[in-house]
């Protein structure tokens, strides 16, 4: 489920993205659990690029 319909905040989202790369980095992780959480990761690093686009464009029509 894309962290969009799921009405994740950007707080949460980054969050999560946070503890799905600490989880990589350990090196624990089958393959399959691996390819899970980078797909995870880059549902999430979207999400949030996309909140933060959206609020520079606010911030942009508010200061003009």
């Amino acid at each position: 489920m894309s962290a969009k319909k799921e009405k994740i905040s950007f707080e949460n989202a980054f969050e999560e993205l946070e503890n799905l790369i600490i989880q990589m980095e350990q090196g624990n992780l089958s393959l399959d659990q691996s390819l899970k959480n980078f797909e995870r990761g880059i549902e999430l690093t979207r999400f949030c690029q996309k909140e933060l686009q959206d609020a520079e464009q606010k911030v942009q029509i508010l200061s003009t």
